[in-house]
C-alpha cells in the first residue's frame, strides 16, 4: 500500500484545515519522490523524501530547489549524506524553488505552519529528528516547543534565534538593509556581478564553479521581489524567548568564521537551550563544502548524535534506530511469522506487535511486511530474535 493511501494516525492541523495531497509520480535522484501539499492559505508547497532509516525532517532555508540541488556542487553532498543515513524529508519554502512563487505571506509564522503541513503530509508515526540550517533553526525550535511529543532530537547548523534587525547591532543591520535594497534592484540582472558578491559570502572558500552555480541557483529559484521579502522576513525572526522551553536533545554546530551568521549566534542557541551540545567547526563557509575537513567532522558529529555510529559491522545504519524489541520483531517477521505467532513467541499482545511493526516500517522507510523482509535481507540485518 502506498504512502498516500495509508490512514494517517496523526496530523497537525493548521488554522483548522487539513492539507490536500498531490504526487508528481517521478522517482529520481537517490529514489527521491517529490509531492505537493496545499497549505491552508492556498499555497502549493513542494516537498520531497529520499533514503531510508530514522526519519529526519529539514526545515526550509535560503533558496533551494528540490530537483536542481541534486546536481549542485554546493548541496549534493549534503543530500547524499542525509539520504544514505536517514529517511530524509525537505521542502522548498514558499516563494522559492518548486513551491509557489506568487505568495502573499512570507512571515516566520507561515514558515512554522509550512513545516507542520509537511510533517502532516508525510504521515509520520512516532517521533522524528529535526534539522534546521540557518533560518531553519528558528523554525525547528518553534516546532519543537509547540510539539515536544513529536521531536526526538534537534540538529541545528549555522542557525540563529534573532534576525539581523533583532540583534542590537546597528552597523550590521544597516548593511543588511542596504543588501535588501540592492537585491530588489539588481537581482534579476543578466550581469551576475552583484549576485556573485552576495552569494560568495555563503561559500567564500568555494571554487569558481561552486560560486557560479550558487549564483545562478539564486536567480533560477526565486524572483528579485521574493528574494528581498525573504531577507526582510529573516531579519525580523526572534525566538529567543523559546530557547529555554526546548526539551529535546539538541546539537548545535557552527562554522567559526561564518560571515553570514556570526558564530556568536550559534553560541547563543547552545547557551539558551537546556543541555544543548555545541560543536565549533573550523570553516569560513556558511554552507560546508565537501572537500573541507569541517564537513567530515559535521557528518561524524551528526551520526554520533543520532546514535548511528554504533551499529553492527556490515549492517545498514538504518537498523540502529530500532529498539531491542523492534529488532526482535523484525527478526521474527523476517522468518515469516504472523503477528499472532510473534505475539505468542514474545508473550505480548497482538496489538503491541502491530504498533511495533508500524514503527519499524516508518524507521526503515517501507510500507509492508514484504518490503521490510526484503530490506532486512538486502541490508545485512543481524537477526537477534
Amino acid at each position: 500500500m502506498g504512502l498516500l493511501s495509508r490512514k494517517c494516525p496523526w496530523a497537525v492541523t493548521v488554522a483548522g484545515h487539513l492539507p490536500r495531497y498531490q504526487e508528481t509520480g517521478s522517482v529520481k535522484n537517490g529514489g527521491q519522490r517529490i509531492r505537493y501539499v496545499t497549505t491552508p492559505d492556498g499555497i502549493k508547497l513542494a516537498w520531497a523524501e529520499s533514503g531510508s532509516g530514522p526519519v529526519l525532517v529539514k526545515a526550509a532555508n535560503w533558496l533551494t530547489h528540490l530537483d536542481y540541488d541534486w546536481d549542485s556542487p554546493v548541496w549534493s553532498h549534503w543530500l547524499r549524506f542525509f539520504t544514505k543515513h536517514f529517511r530524509y524529508l525537505r521542502h522548498d519554502e514558499r516563494g522559492c524553488g518548486m513551491t509557489d512563487w506568487n505568495v502573499g505571506d512570507l512571515s516566520f509564522d507561515r514558515w512554522a505552519e509550512d513545516l507542520e503541513t509537511v510533517v502532516s503530509a508525510a504521515r509520520l508515526d512516532g517521533q522524528f529528528a529535526l534539522l534546521g540550517i540557518s533560518q531553519g533553526a528558528a523554525t525547528c525550535i518553534a516546532y519543537a516547543v509547540k510539539h515536544p511529543e513529536r521531536v526526538s532530537r534537534l540538529i541545528l547548523y549555522g542557525g540563529y534565534a534573532a534576525g539581523a534587525a533583532q540583534r542590537g547591532d546597528e552597523n550590521r543591520e544597516k548593511l543588511y538593509r542596504a543588501m535588501i535594497d540592492l537585491v530588489r534592484l539588481k537581482w534579476g540582472d543578466d550581469n551576475p556581478a552583484f549576485r556573485q558578491v552576495f552569494t560568495s559570502r555563503f561559500i567564500p572558500g568555494g571554487s569558481e564553479e561552486q560560486i557560479g552555480w550558487f549564483n545562478e541557483l539564486c536567480r533560477k529559484t526565486t524572483s528579485p521581489e521574493n528574494a528581498a521579502r525573504l531577507l526582510e522576513a529573516r531579519a525580523m525572526i526572534n525566538v529567543r524567548d523559546l530557547l529555554g522551553s526546548v526539551r529535546v536533545p539538541t546539537l548545535v554546530l557552527h562554522s567559526r568564521s561564518d560571515d553570514i551568521v556570526p558564530i556568536a549566534m550559534g553560541r547563543e542557541l547552545a547557551a539558551g537551550i537546556p543541555g544543548a551540545e555545541f560543536v565549533e567547526l573550523d570553516s569560513k563557509n556558511h554552507v560546508l563544502l565537501e572537500h573541507e575537513p569541517a564537513w567530515e567532522r559535521f557528518c561524524n558529529e551528526v551520526l554520533s548524535f543520532a546514535g548511528l555510529d554504533g551499529g553492527i559491522e556490515g549492517e545498514d545504519p538504518a537498523f540502529t534506530s530500532l529498539t531491542q524489541r523492534e529488532r526482535e520483531i523484525l527478526g521474527l517477521l523476517s522468518e515469516g511469522l504472523s503477528n499472532i505467532e510473534i505475539a505468542e513467541r514474545l508473550s505480548i499482545s497482538e496489538k503491541t506487535v502491530r504498533n511495533h511493526t508500524s514503527k519499524i516500517f516508518d524507521k526503515l522507510g517501507v510500507w509492508s511486511r514484504a518490503q521490510a523482509m526484503v530490506f532486512a535481507r538486502d541490508h545485512n540485518f543481524h537477526n537477534t530474535a
